[in-house]
C-alpha cells in the first residue's frame, strides 16, 4: 500500500497551528523579561507543568524517532521497553526536584559553573548548544513529514516551511508561549492517540492480521536487534532526560513546589500511555506499508483511518514536532545569551539586551539547525547522536553535583565532562566503533568512572565550593 497525500488534513492541522500562533501572540504581550522568556517567570501551575514535560519530551523524537522508528523497523516489543529508561529518569527528576528548584538557576551551565567553575560552564553550554542544535533538527524534518502526507509537497520543501513555523513559535513569547501550547499539544496528543489507536488496527486488518503481515522477528522480546544494539537506544534518552535542560528549566518555572511535584507525576503517567500507544500504530503501519521510511510509520496510518480522526492524531503529532522544536530551540539560545554573553563576555549586559540577544539567537540557530538536518540519513540516527553527546558530557558531571557533594572536585569534574565530550564525538566517527560497540555504551561510563576515581585522587587538593561549604 502506497502512502497518498491528503488536503483534506492539511486543515485540521492548519486549524491547531493558527491556534498556536495565537497563543505565541498572546504570549509575546505577557513577556518582559528575560525570566519571563527563559522560565515563563516562574508561574506555571500543575495542569501546564505536566503539559510541558509531556509535550516538550515527547517530541518527534517519539512520533517520528525513537519508539515510532523501533517499532516499525525492530518490533513493537522493544519499542515499548525502549520507554522504560525515559520513566526511570522521571522518577529521577522527582526525587531532585525539591533541589533542582532550590539550586536558583535559569540553565545548567549555571549549575555546572556553581561546582566546576567558568570551564565548566564553557564546555556544557557547548555541548548543550550542539546536542540541542540536532534535536531541534529533526524536529524541522518531522513536520516536513506531515506536510508531505498532506500536500504531498517534497519533505525537504516541507521540512523548510517547519522551520520557519518553529522559529516564529520559539521567537514569539519563549516559555511563556511554549509552555502553554505543550499543555494544549499534550491533551491533543493523549486524546488523538487514544481514539485513533481502534481504527489504525482495525485497518489493518486487527490484531491477527498485522502479525500476520509484519516479520516474524518483530514479535520477539527485543524484536531483530541484539542486546548491545537494543541498550544502545535505551541508554540515550535515559542519559538525556536525567540533566536535560528543557526538563529542569521547566520544574524551576512551577509556581509552587506541590504544583511542580504534582505535574510530575501527571507527566508519568501521560509518558506511560504516549509510549504504549505510539508503538501500536507504528507496529500497525508496518503491516499496512511494508516500504515505508521508519520516521513516517505513525503519520502515514492517519490518511488510511477516517479523516476527522486522522486528523486530530496528525494535528497531535504536528503538537508534539512544533512544541519540542520550540522548547529546545528556545533552551540552546538560552545558553548563549545567559551563559555565554551575559556570563563570560558582557556580565554586566542589561536584562533588556540578554532578552532580545535570545530571540536574535532564535532565529540565527534555527537556520544552523536545517542545514545540520540535512546532513543526517534518518531522524533516529542524529536523535541517537544528540542524546549521546548531551548524556556523555552534561548528565555525568551533574549526576554528581547532586550526589557526590562533598566528594567531588572540580578537577574530578572538568575530567569526566571532557573525556565524555570527545568519546560521544569520535568513537563512531574517528575510531569507527571499536569492537562493535556504540559510543553510549562507552563514554557516560567512563565519565562517571573518571568523574569518581579523579575526585577521590585529587580530593585533598581541593577545599569545597561555596555551595557545599
Amino acid at each position: 500500500m502506497a502512502v497518498e497525500s491528503d488536503m483534506t488534513l492539511l486543515y485540521i492541522v492548519a486549524a491547531y497551528l493558527v491556534v498556536m500562533l495565537g497563543v505565541g501572540v498572546w504570549a509575546y504581550g505577557k513577556t518582559n523579561t528575560a525570566e519571563d522568556f527563559m522560565v515563563a517567570g516562574r508561574s506555571l501551575g500543575a495542569v501546564i507543568i505536566a503539559g510541558t514535560l509531556l509535550a516538550t519530551w515527547m517530541g518527534s523524537g517519539t512520533v517520528t524517532g525513537g519508539a515510532n522508528s523501533v517499532a516499525y523497523g525492530n518490533g513493537l516489543w522493544p519499542a515499548i521497553i525502549l520507554g522504560t529508561g525515559s520513566l526511570l529518569g522521571i522518577g529521577v527528576l522527582k526525587a531532585l526536584a525539591p533541589r533542582i528548584r532550590a539550586f536558583n538557576k535559569l540553565t545548567v551551565p549555571e549549575m555546572i559553573e556553581e561546582e566546576l567553575g567558568k570551564e565548566g560552564r564553557i564546555i556544557s553550554l557547548l555541548v548543550i548548544a550542539f546536542a540541542y542544535v540536532g534535536i531541534v533538527s529533526y524536529q524541522f524534518t518531522g513536520l516536513g513529514y506531515v506536510l508531505n502526507v498532506t500536500t504531498g509537497i517534497p519533505v525537504t520543501q516541507g521540512t523548510l516551511i517547519g522551520t520557519a513555523i518553529i522559529i516564529a513559535l520559539a521567537a514569539m513569547g519563549g516559555l511563556m508561549s511554549v509552555a502553554y501550547t505543550d499543555a494544549i499539544s499534550a491533551f491533543l496528543m493523549l486524546v488523538g492517540l487514544v481514539v485513533a489507536v481502534p481504527f489504525v488496527l482495525i485497518e489493518a486488518g486487527g490484531w491477527s492480521g498485522v502479525t500476520a503481515n509484519v516479520p516474524a522477528t518483530h514479535l520477539d522480546a527485543l524484536g531483530n536487534l541484539s542486546f548491545f544494539e537494543f541498550f544502545a537506544l535505551w541508554a540515550p534518552p535515559l542519559l538525556l532526560i536525567l540533566a536535560d535542560q528543557n526538563m529542569y528549566q521547566r520544574i524551576i518555572a512551577g509556581e509552587t513546589d506541590d504544583g511542580t511535584n504534582t505535574g510530575l507525576i501527571a507527566w508519568f503517567g501521560g509518558a506511560v500511555a504516549t509510549m504504549t500507544l505510539v508503538p501500536l500504530i507504528a507496529f500497525a503501519s508496518r503491516a499496512m506499508f511494508p516500504e515505508l521510511d521508519p520516521g513516517m510509520a505513525l503519520i502515514a496510518t492517519t490518511t488510511e483511518i477516517p479523516t476527522w480522526i486522522g486528523g486530530i492524531l496528525l494535528a497531535a503529532a504536528t503538537a508534539f514536532i512544533v512544541t519540542t522544536g520550540s522548547s529546545y530551540l528556545l533552551s540552546a539560545c538560552t545558553n548563549l545569551s545567559q551563559d555565554l554573553y551575559r556570563g563570560l563576555i558582557n556580565p554586566d549586559a542589561s536584562d533588556q539586551q540578554v532578552f532580545w540577544l535570545t530571540r536574535a539567537f532564535v532565529v540565527v540557530l534555527g537556520i544552523f539547525a536545517f542545514v545540520l538536518g540535512q546532513y543526517f540519513p534518518t531522524i533516529l540516527e542524529i536523535q541517537m547522536y544528540s542524546y549521546t553527546a548531551y548524556g556523555a558530557a552534561i548528565t555525568p558531571p551533574l549526576l554528581a553535583i547532586f550526589l557526590m557533594r562533598e566528594r567531588l572536585t572540580k578537577i574530578g569534574g572538568l575530567a569526566g565532562m571532557i573525556a565524555g565530550a570527545v568519546l560521544a564525538v569520535s568513537w563512531d566517527t574517528v575510531l569507527g566503533s571499536p569492537y562493535g560497540l556504540d559510543a553510549v555504551i562507552i563514554a557516560a561510563p567512563v565519565a562517571g568512572v573518571l568523574i569518581v576515581l579523579v575526585s577521590y585522587l585529587t580530593s585533598t587538593l581541593s577545599s569545597p565550593s561555596p555551595t557545599r561549604a
